[in-house]
């Protein structure tokens, strides 16, 4: 399965866009997601995402009226056993903090990047090509990642 084995028992971040491509089907990204939730249902590793994520996928089905987005999205977010929502706390404000001093990244990508560092994990899939190589977190980028 190529890069999908390399996160077999790790903990992997998860930003924003991979869960909306996946979930509203994205027609490129879409079929490189599908191997990558399935592995994580099936408990090959963790995977956890800040409840900014939440914020952030809720967005556009709210200004859109699809409800049935938005409770698609709560439903996955809250209940799946799959993914870990993470609560922004102090540590991940000053982590956040000092991400956005030294690299300039944006606020979102700052508490994202903080929020992976925190939960301990080894990979943050994105597909934000503007973000910077961190020490003991490896950036996967969906648009330079083979199928799986």
């Amino acid at each position: 399965m190529g890069w999908i084995d390399a996160l077999r028992g790790e903990t992997v971040a998860l930003d924003t866009a991979p869960l909306i491509y996946f979930i509203e089907e994205h027609p490129v990204h879409a079929g490189k997601l599908q191997p990558f939730f399935e592995a994580a249902e099936h408990g090959e590793f963790q995977v956890v995402t800040s409840y900014l994520t939440l914020l952030e996928v809720l967005v556009h089905p709210l200004r859109m009226g699809r409800d049935d987005l938005v409770r698609e999205y709560r439903n996955i977010f809250l209940r799946s056993a799959s993914l870990r929502p993470v609560s922004v706390d102090d540590a991940i404000a000053a982590e956040g903090a000092r991400l956005r001093a030294l690299y300039n990244v944006r606020t979102p990508d700052a508490i994202h990047l903080a929020t992976a560092l925190q939960a301990g994990a080894k990979w943050f899939l994105t597909n934000d090509l503007r973000l910077p190589a961190l020490t003991g977190l490896s950036i996967l980028t969906l648009d330079h990642l083979p199928a799986a």
